[in-house]
């Protein structure tokens, strides 16, 4: 079991003060992480305040060079990164190997980035002036990432910041802190100059007020939960800090009647169940057109029972465990509280091995069910019937969240009428609502965030704009 310690200002710093992070599917102790304070969080901060200055001021070429070179190292390291987020987030060896490969994909898409901080010209009405406007990085941003795709997710916070010319101060979710920390020394590696990413590892609520109230942090990038969210934006707002937040999800599917349902059936699966539904995007409301309701669900709850569970590095083993005890119970009390109201478990409901719940489809929930209401974060979907497309789109905005959408139809002008109208940062016609790419923009409606994450979106986000007006001439002076 190794010791790991927080990377600030190119170097890794020990801590005495440590905590457990443990394998979910094992239940063991995976590693020793340092748990980080006030004092750390400020040293990273100053860290990342001198590692800005050497960052933005190298030119274009140097900062993409090196961002290439992190890509490279990232692949090249396919398999002991693997190995980490098999045995520290529970994750399938499929999804580890694809989490690493994206991973490494959104570097190239952010190094692209560099080379693309356009600025502008205007015409002016004062004949003498010229007007430009060049966008400049932010300084220094703070992202905070979760655990359900520990690399990839913090390597889209973290990538385009860069890629802009800010600095970093990364906290990993406490499950999942060593991956960052294998991240941070390879951008170290890279060539990255020092302060430039650093990583502090902890509990929020140790290490998060003062990255966040810091007078010398000036961004704020955080995927997680709905009301860890708001009191990050509660605090951050007090020094006027620019974020970007992706929030939980209640993610509506809507089945149009003329699908094949077997293939619709295939594809919800994947939508709901990938990563036992530890996805802000999974889809977790299946609402149907009636006359293929109960088909749709029957089917849908053979392939759940189909699903294999259980060895993390077999490619057939559908997910792993969910992250800890806590969201074990979470889940089920959703499950019973939907069973408890009359709903019918078509497939699942109960715990497989261990943290690992096994994949549960569950018809016609009441609607005010907790179940049908919040994010439940676990591998269970529900499926309720509707007459037409109108109370599908009706009851697919019935909810605070409005992170992303899928529709499954063959019928293009149903489903871009869809796509229209369901009030979701993401609509995807043809396919279930789990979707990302480098250059989207990402992100929320309502209680879903705010700010969008990806390509150009992540980059005007974490850069300002700046107005720059030359006299060229003599222009005409009030008094």
């Amino acid at each position: 079991m190794k010791t790991y310690g927080h990377y600030i200002n190119g170097e890794e710093i020990i801590s005495s003060t440590t905590f457990e992070d443990l394998n979910p599917y094992t239940g063991e102790i995976f590693a020793l992480a340092a748990r980080g304070n006030a004092q750390d969080a400020n040293k990273a901060v100053t860290a990342a305040r001198a590692g800005f200055e050497k960052w933005s001021g190298l030119p274009p070429a140097e900062r993409e060079r090196a961002m290439l070179k992190a890509a490279d190292l990232l692949e090249a390291r396919v398999d002991s990164l693997v190995e980490i987020l098999i045995d520290e987030s529970g994750s399938v060896i499929t999804k580890a190997r694809g989490e690493v490969l994206y991973s490494a994909s959104l570097i190239r898409a952010a190094a692209g980035e560099v080379r693309r901080l356009y600025g502008d010209t205007f015409p002016n009405d004062k004949p003498h002036r010229l007007s430009m406007v060049i966008r400049e990085p932010l300084g220094v941003v703070v992202a905070i990432s979760p655990f359900n795709a520990p690399l990839s997710l913090l390597v889209k916070m973290i990538a385009f910041a860069l890629g802009a010319g800010n600095a970093v101060v990364a906290k990993p979710s406490e499950e999942t802190p060593v991956i960052a920390l294998e991240l941070a020394k390879v951008m170290n590696e890279a060539g990255l100059p020092s302060g430039t990413f650093n990583v502090v590892t902890g509990f929020g609520a140790e290490v998060g007020p003062a990255l966040i109230e810091s007078s010398d942090v000036n961004g704020i990038a955080f995927t997680g939960s709905t009301s860890t969210g708001i009191s990050i934006a509660q605090s951050a707002i007090k020094t006027m800090k620019r974020m970007q937040m992706e929030l939980g999800g209640k993610n509506p599917l809507v089945v149009l009647k003329d699908v094949d349902i077997e293939e619709a059936a295939e594809i919800a699966a994947a939508g709901a169940f990938f990563h036992g539904g530890q996805i802000c995007m999974s889809s977790a409301r299946i609402i149907v057109e009636k006359e293929i309701a109960r088909p749709f669900a029957e089917a849908l709850a053979r392939k759940a029972k189909s699903l294999q569970l259980g060895d993390l590095r077999n490619p057939q083993t559908a997910y792993g465990p969910v992250i800890n005890q806590r969201s074990l119970e979470k889940i089920q009390g959703h499950v019973q509280s939907a069973r408890d109201a009359g709903a019918e478990i078509l497939a699942g409901g109960d715990v497989y091995r261990g943290l690992i719940y096994q994949p549960t489809v569950i018809w016609e929930p009441p609607r005010t069910c907790a179940l049908w209401n919040e994010e439940t974060f676990g591998p269970v979907t529900a499926v309720v019937a509707v007459n037409d497309l109108e109370e599908a789109i009706a009851l697919a905005n019935e909810s605070e969240y409005g992170l992303s959408a899928g529709v499954l139809t063959n019928d293009m002008i149903r489903g871009m009428t869809a796509a229209r109208r369901i009030r979701c940062g993401a609509v995807h016609v043809g396919m279930h609502s789990f979707q990302s790419d480098s250059m989207a923009p990402v992100g929320g409606f309502g209680m879903s965030g705010f700010g969008r994450s990806g390509g150009q979106y992540s980059v005007e986000h974490f850069t300002e704009l700046k107005w720059i007006s030359l006299e060229l001439g003599k222009t005409p002076r009030p008094f």
